[in-house]
Parts: structure tokens; sequence; C-alpha cells
């Protein structure tokens, strides 16, 4: 009996699923056109942000991962459908988030592509930011054991997006205090590195040395060519030199003065 009980909730969450795929049908039929117009692919978005209200609205019944994996999924084929986004734009990256983040608030790669799309592509850093205050009010500087790096995203957002050296400040220096108490491995170097930019903007908010830190982090976070070759362009035009080493990482050299 328990196993049939099981087997009924999963029936009905892929039955929910599956009423918010059948609003997107006709843009999976649109998608086979080789060229489509302005139009339709306007109208393919208009499809797509009805099924996210809905799927934002519809009970998981303890399914939540499964129901963030399978948007996120959604989230990838439409954010690398490149040709359409770089027609029409990114405007529905937040709604994506709005379903996948509240079923699954622990993951930190989901915050790497939401900070990523919503602030660079988007152009909606606030939104962002919104976001990632929502998910560190569920996290503690040990659970989950990487939350520090959501604090850097925030203040990536609010330096570079946002020009707020002092909101930065705050939000570095708590990514620091966080990374002390963690157990992640990769907590030392962090707070170092943190507490490194948090130092910078304290004493000058616009610090060329903090921004540049800052584009490191979105270099080493990029999931595209573009916000790579961004980030690179950003860098050197504040000063700073990328340095390529022989194992394939790099190495920045800050300018002699900030």
């Amino acid at each position: 009996m328990k196993h049939r009980h099981w087997f009924s909730l999963v029936i009905v969450v892929i039955s929910l699923l599956a009423a918010v795929v059948g609003l997107q049908r006709q843009q999976l039929r649109e998608l086979s056109v080789q060229n489509p117009s302005i139009q339709e692919m306007e109208r393919q978005d208009v499809i797509t942000a009805a099924s996210l209200a809905l799927a934002q609205k519809l009970p998981t019944l303890g399914f939540d991962n499964l129901v963030a994996n399978w948007f996120f999924l959604r989230f990838l084929q439409y954010f690398g459908d490149s040709s359409i986004r770089e027609q029409i734009g990114y405007a529905l990256s937040p709604e994506y988030f709005r379903v996948i983040l509240p079923n699954d608030p622990y993951y930190r790669i989901f915050y790497i592509f939401m900070s990523g799309s919503v602030s660079n592509f988007a152009g909606k850093p606030e939104t962002s930011i919104e976001m990632l205050s929502q998910g560190l009010a569920q996290m503690t500087p040990t659970f989950p054991s990487d939350s520090f790096y959501l604090w850097r995203y925030k203040g990536v957002d609010q330096l570079l997006f946002l020009g707020d050296g002092v909101a930065a400040q705050q939000s570095f220096q708590t990514a620091a205090d966080w990374a002390r108490e963690s157990s992640h491995p990769d907590a030392p170097i962090m707070a170092e590195s943190s507490q490194q930019t948090a130092n910078f903007l304290l004493t000058n908010p616009d610090s060329r040395s903090a921004q540049i830190n800052a584009w490191m982090s979105v270099l080493a976070n990029a999931f595209d060519d573009g916000t790579r070759q961004r980030a690179v362009e950003r860098i050197e035009a504040l000063g700073g030199r990328i340095i390529p080493n022989p194992n394939g990482t790099f190495t920045v050299q800050f300018p002699e003065e900030d």
C-alpha cells in the first residue's frame, strides 16, 4: 500500500507538469520553424510566461527538487537558444527562477545561473539581489556549507551592476564572516578573498581593485563565452592584467595603485 501511495503521488506530479507542457506545445511546434518572425518569437515567450505563472502556483506534493530540476532544464533550453534571445531578449529569466529557487533554495549552482542571466542578460540586478536575499534568509553560515558564496554573488551584483559600493562592502564582509564559520573546502580562500574586497571597499567604495576582484568572480563563474570576454575586457579596462598559467588557470595582476 505504501508503494502504491507514492506511485499515485508521482502520477499526480507528472500530471501537473504535463499541464504546463500542454501550454508550451504550441511554442515547441513554432520552434521547428527555421526562421521564425519576431512576432512568432514574442508569441512563444507569451506562452512560456503563462506556463511559468501557472507553475508558480502548482502544488508540488513533496517533489520540490524534481520540479526545480525540470524547470531548470527548461531554463537552459530557453537561455541556450541564443539566436532567439539575441532578438527578443532574456526577460523571462527571472520567471524561471521564481519557480526553481523556491523549490530548491539550497543548491548554489542555481544562483550562479540566476545571477548571471538576470543581472547580466536580463538587465535586472535588483531582481537578482532580491532573489539572493530570499535564498540567504533560509540559510546560515554553516548550512549549506557553501552559503557564503551567495553573499559574494550579491556583492558582485551590487558593485558591478548597481554601482553601490557601500552595500557591496557589507555583502563581501558577510561573505568573509560566513566563510570563516564554514567547513566547505573553498571556505578559507573565499574568506581571504572576500575580506580583501571588503577592505578595499571600506576605504574606497569605487575601488578599482575591488571591481577587478568582482569581475574575477564573474569570470570564474561564467557559463558562456560572451560573459567571459566581457569580464576580461572589464578587468583590462580597470588596469588589471590577465596572465595565463601553464596548467590552464590564470593569474590577475592588479594595477600598482588603486
